[in-house]
């Protein structure tokens, strides 16, 4: 893509999904059946798929909506002051039902095990973007915590009436458990998927009638094909240490290195790296740079406690040695 290429404005990006109280306990490793444990640390912070995203995306620059319900109980006034702070008030308000939390158990190598107590912050009605422009929405992210739930066939068809949309799809370790249905009508909205190495086997597994690998093939790349051939849009799958393949639609495919991190704990780096991929995109930067600058971004979440990085700490991404 050249210079003149470019949009002439960002793309507006339009966020849905969780925002909750992350309780972050750091373990030295997880607990067994009936081990008592004194944990390192105990900390509370704002995260959430959908906010995690949506604060990648506006360090950027690129204009972003988030919306996000948030319902009542200590956790929902945690998370309405929270994000009335970060800049993000509360679009919606869920009055009838708590806001759960999500239990972040940090290990000492920063690997990390959610427990998602699910509350208002994870459910969707159609009838709550009535208040919001529509037409002005460019792109969309979704997480698929928001799908699996009961009130994910209401965002299902809110995205099918905006098939013009450019649609980016983080299914998550979940994304096994949605229903098949579900999977069919937001497949045939040609989404982006974003999926790590292990929901890219998940997802794909099964869906091809010869198993073998193609000549050359690795199970990630196969798995990639599969799913490519079912959404017929671009497949993104983070690989950890081993940095990022992209399959576009046009059948190029790339490996992107990863970027060399100090880890302190793994929470919102795959948030933090769709969002920073989405950001890219919006302001007309081509696929394969923006999974590079996505690669650097995550690098420096895990190297911080919590799941979003401060201005300066992203100003420092980008700054010479």
């Amino acid at each position: 893509m050249t210079q003149n290429q470019f949009p002439r404005f960002p793309k507006h990006i339009l966020a849905i999904g969780s925002t909750c109280v992350d309780i972050i306990i750091n373990l030295h490793h997880l607990p067994r059946t009936q081990e008592d444990l004194h944990p390192t640390g105990h900390t509370l912070s704002l995260g959430g798929c959908a906010y995690n995203t949506a604060s990648a995306i506006r360090l950027f620059g690129a204009p972003v909506t988030l919306i996000s319900p948030v319902g009542t109980g200590l956790y929902g006034e945690f998370t309405a002051r929270e994000l009335e702070k970060r800049g993000f008030p509360a679009a919606i308000r869920v009055p009838d039902q708590e806001n759960g939390c999500c239990y972040c158990l940090v290990e000492a190598g920063g690997e990390r095990t959610f427990l998602s107590w699910h509350g208002a912050e994870y459910t969707f009605r159609k009838a709550w973007m009535e208040a919001f422009d529509n037409d002005s929405f460019d792109m969309v992210y979704i997480c698929g915590l928001e799908i699996e739930e009961p009130t994910g066939y209401e965002l299902i068809e809110y995205l099918e009436c905006y098939p013009e949309r450019e649609l980016f799809f983080a299914p998550g370790p979940r994304g096994i458990f949605i229903e098949k249905e579900k999977m069919k009508r937001l497949y045939a909205l040609h989404p982006v998927l974003h999926i790590n190495e292990s929901e890219a086997l998940a997802l794909s597994e099964g869906k091809e009638k010869d198993p073998e690998l193609s000549c050359g093939e690795t199970p990630v790349e196969r798995a990639a094909r599969i799913l490519l051939s079912e959404t017929g849009n671009a497949v993104i799958v983070t690989l950890g240490e081993q940095g990022c393949f992209c399959l576009q639609p046009d059948g190029l495919s790339y490996y992107i290195p990863a970027v060399p991190a100090r880890i302190v704990d793994a929470i919102g780096a795959g948030d933090s790296h769709i969002g920073a991929v989405m950001a890219c995109l919006s302001l007309g930067r081509p696929m394969r740079e923006a999974i590079e600058t996505a690669g650097r971004v995550a690098a420096a979440v895990v190297g911080v406690q919590g799941s979003t990085l401060t201005e300066q700490e992203f100003r420092n991404i980008f700054q010479s040695p």
